[in-house]
């Protein structure tokens, strides 16, 4: 237990006894104050004394330990009710200690372990007299104390009945996370060896064909130059082929869309296009690419540019309601940097789950950056707008993961 259950279980007990010495004084006072009338119903008024007081105690504070140990504060409360309850003759103690000692029974412990409590409950309270020699009075008392264990019993069944209930709707709620999850990670799964085998089919039939064709110009090449002519002719047609249905499924799989986009991909060369683009739709945009060296800028980093660059400014004519935008684009030699700023309501349909035309959004211009070694942060202003700023290294470390700008604009024009 901690020091807030301690806590609460003192509270519990001081309100016990309190109610108790309150019953107490009134059962004293109030009830039937015509001495002759008490006498015909074998009543004796006697005024509470400090020894009463001591009995409830004895029957309430044992309640800071009912949920340490349920079972040995019920019986003594229980049993301590009815023996002081048949020494104070006048005097009525209250039945609150039981009675919280039976709900604690009821909510701390099992069905069966109920069942004896409420039956020893009825049994110990047969057992005590109220008060007076009337067995009127001594049956209205019993009936009472009766009802009020009753209802003390039914209030642990709600509580156990509502804590149940709420342990079923977590059960359930973790059920169906993990279930969701398990079929998302199989649909993953699915399509990730659906990828697998069209492009090891793509692959493994057009690499094949150029390494024979390749093969076989290499040993023309000198007997008979025309045919090692049409060799290369062939290998060099069956990879463009190869390259462009890869280029058409990775397009597929991006838009969802089987009218995806098939051309080569564009460049940072392109971005006064993204401009214009911004400007038809009626924002005012600016471009600043002053501090960009493009010819020292890998070529696979100036297409990944121009591709977040790309879902940016969609965003903004589709999402933002901006009036005013603006492109920065700028390298150090060390990394190549992009930003695009707007002035709208500081929202962008990407960043809440509504795609864009690459089909990426946020998430896909996160992806472009983080694979290159990148960072990507986008979020709104606090000046009011959204702006989106990716960062990608450029340097020497970078020179396996492509060609040159000038190398990657030759091999697209092939």
């Amino acid at each position: 237990m901690t020091p807030r259950d301690w806590a609460i279980d003192v509270a519990v007990a001081v309100v016990a006894f309190a109610f108790g010495a309150v019953q107490l004084m009134v059962s004293a006072s109030l009830i039937l104050p015509d001495e002759t009338l008490r006498r015909m119903l074998g009543i004796e008024a006697v005024v509470p004394a400090i020894s009463s007081f001591i009995a409830l105690a004895l029957t309430t504070f044992p309640l800071v330990a009912r949920r340490k140990s349920p079972w040995l504060v019920f019986v003594f409360t229980l049993v301590v009710f009815v023996g002081l309850q048949n020494t104070f003759h006048g005097s009525t103690l209250a039945v609150f200690g039981p009675m919280v000692a039976l709900f604690t029974i009821v909510v701390e412990c099992s069905r069966v372990e109920m069942a004896i409590a409420c039956v020893a409950s009825a049994l110990g309270l047969a057992a005590a007299t109220y008060g007076g020699t009337s067995a009127a009075l001594w049956f209205w008392a019993y009936v009472q104390n009766l009802v009020l264990m009753a209802a003390s019993a039914l209030g642990g069944l709600a509580v156990c009945a509502h804590r149940d209930s709420v342990r079923a709707t977590e059960q359930r709620a973790e059920e169906a996370e993990r279930t969701r999850e398990e079929v998302a990670a199989r649909r993953v799964e699915e399509e990730r060896v659906r990828i697998a085998r069209e492009v090891h089919d793509i692959t493994a039939h057009s690499l094949s064909a150029v390494s024979i064709q390749t093969a076989a110009a290499e040993r023309l090449i000198e007997r008979d130059p025309a045919a090692a002519k049409e060799a290369v002719s062939l290998a060099r047609k069956t990879a463009k082929e190869a390259l462009e249905e890869i280029r058409a499924m990775i397009g597929v799989l991006r838009t969802g869309d089987s009218s995806a986009e098939t051309t080569p991909t564009e460049g940072t060369a392109r971005l006064v296009d993204l401009a214009d683009y911004l400007r038809e739709a009626g924002v005012a945009a600016t471009l600043d690419v002053s501090g960009y060296d493009r010819e020292a800028t890998p070529a696979f980093i100036d297409i990944a540019l121009f591709g977040i660059a790309r879902e940016a400014t969609t965003n903004i004519v589709r999402h933002a309601h901006a009036k005013n935008a603006s492109i920065v684009l700028e390298s150090d030699g060390a990394k190549a940097m992009l930003t695009v700023r707007d002035d709208g309501d500081g929202s962008m349909g990407a960043a809440d789950g509504v795609p864009s035309t690459g089909g990426h959004g946020i998430d896909g211009m996160k992806e472009r950056a983080k694979l290159l070694g990148g960072t990507l942060d986008a979020g709104p202003l606090p000046s009011g707008g959204f702006r989106v700023r990716a960062s990608i290294p450029v340097g020497d470390a970078l020179s396996g993961f492509g060609t040159s700008r000038g190398e990657g604009e030759s091999y697209e024009r092939r």
